[in-house]
């Protein structure tokens, strides 16, 4: 593995465990081998312990947020193996935008349904430079100040200065001036370079990625990071991809959460040729709040799973059960099919044991559901519109899809 020596005899599991339960931070290939070879409950614990210690006052509490992920266009020229959501520029058939009434819109419903937060996600439009952004996110901050910019990620940056002609740097300062407040950690995918150039050529480098996310942090962006699960990579290139998020961690502090989920083998071209299954991505969740340790929350994902698997990773290292996505349609396209509610996922989280509480984007508690006979009854606060699928939505049905200009 890069920048590690080679490992001459098998670590001994149970002392590795012990001293990473017990806060100690752990080598890449001692977390291979965790990764690889600890009992399942052996790891479930010494992550849980981990949690624990890191909560302590808080423990008995994991969180879920309400947030919209608005996908402004469908076109996109970087074309990757796993997403059965773009269309290329050249498909006008297929490809859409939505123009600024329309996402504002989306806006007005989010905040009607208690949401607090928008993910601004969708194709690298071959038009959209950093000036598009500065418009939509200028444009929602006035009219809705109270909901967070929780959006793109160093893969749209990557590409809107490109196509403005501008740094990296100027571009995140803009888009942040704007009204963005902290990155989404899209495009992560898989940081090293054999996987990532495997099913997302056309993007920038792992390398790359992370170098656009500490330009953020030091600019006061935070981030979280994320990873794609099941598409091929190997377990050492899994334990690779964290030690890459670790080691700018390590420097910048940006990474406010760190999100596995696992690929969707629906309408793409990888065809579901590979995919992960639910006991590596539990050993995933554990192993990333053991070796993670400068990394706060961990971030389990129903969406992918499936809910009782996100129950579990409630027990694994996770502290977080995700949001009340109140639309989504990249991981729908490709067939995440698992739908909740706010009630639901209150009920989830209570009978996996934990207190519920809704979050803000930065993690503060804004309600905790200490006491069911007051838990909430609003049935329409529910996951998620799929609005490529269907038009309109709970509170505004004369949305509609719009063709791409």
């Amino acid at each position: 593995m890069k920048g590690t020596a080679p490992v001459t005899e098998k670590a001994d599991l149970q002392s590795v465990l012990d001293r990473a339960a017990e806060g100690g931070r752990i080598t890449p290939e001692e977390a291979l081998d965790l990764y690889r070879d600890a009992p399942l409950h052996a790891l479930g614990s010494a992550a849980d312990a981990v949690r624990r210690r890191r909560y302590a006052g808080t423990e008995h509490i994991a969180t879920y947020i309400i947030e919209r992920n608005i996908n402004y266009t469908n076109v996109c020229v970087t074309a990757c193996k796993f997403c059965a959501f773009y269309a290329p520029p050249k498909a006008k058939d297929k490809g859409w935008t939505r123009d600024l009434d329309d996402i504002l819109r989306r806006c007005a419903e989010t905040v009607e349904l208690g949401g607090t937060q928008i993910m601004f996600q969708g194709g690298h439009h071959p038009d959209f430079g950093v000036e598009y952004y500065e418009e939509h996110f200028s444009a929602i901050k006035a009219a809705y100040p109270q909901l967070v910019i929780h959006s793109l990620g160093a893969s749209e940056v990557e590409h809107m200065a490109r196509i403005s002609k501008v740094s990296a740097e100027e571009a995140i300062r803009r888009i942040h001036a704007a009204g963005l407040d902290s990155f989404a950690g899209a495009g992560a995918e898989l940081l090293p370079a054999r996987p990532r150039k495997a099913i997302a050529p056309l993007k920038e480098s792992g390398e790359r990625w992370l170098e656009i996310m500490e330009i953020a942090h030091n600019l006061g962006v935070e981030s979280t990071s994320t990873m794609l699960m099941g598409t091929g990579e190997t377990n050492a290139e899994r334990i690779e991809h964290l030690r890459m998020i670790r080691d700018v961690q390590d420097r910048t502090g940006g990474f406010r959460a760190f999100i596995p989920y696992t690929y969707q083998p629906e309408n793409n071209h990888l065809k579901g040729r590979t995919q992960a299954t639910l006991f590596e991505y539990l050993r995933m969740i554990a192993i990333a709040r053991l070796f993670m340790d400068n990394v706060a929350h961990i971030q389990g994902s129903w969406l992918t799973t499936g809910k009782e698997v996100g129950q579990l990773s409630l027990h694994y290292g996770a502290d977080d059960l995700g949001s009340i996505m109140l639309e989504e349609n990249v991981v729908s396209s490709a067939g995440a099919k698992h739908r909740s509610n706010r009630m639901e996922i209150i009920d989830l989280i209570r009978k996996a044991g934990r207190v519920p509480a809704q979050r803000a984007t930065t993690y503060e508690h804004l309600v905790v559901h200490d006491d069911p006979a007051n838990d909430p009854v609003d049935d329409r606060v529910q996951s998620h519109i799929s609005s490529t699928a269907i038009e309109g939505g709970t509170a505004h049905p004369e949305l509609k899809l719009l063709a791409s200009n």
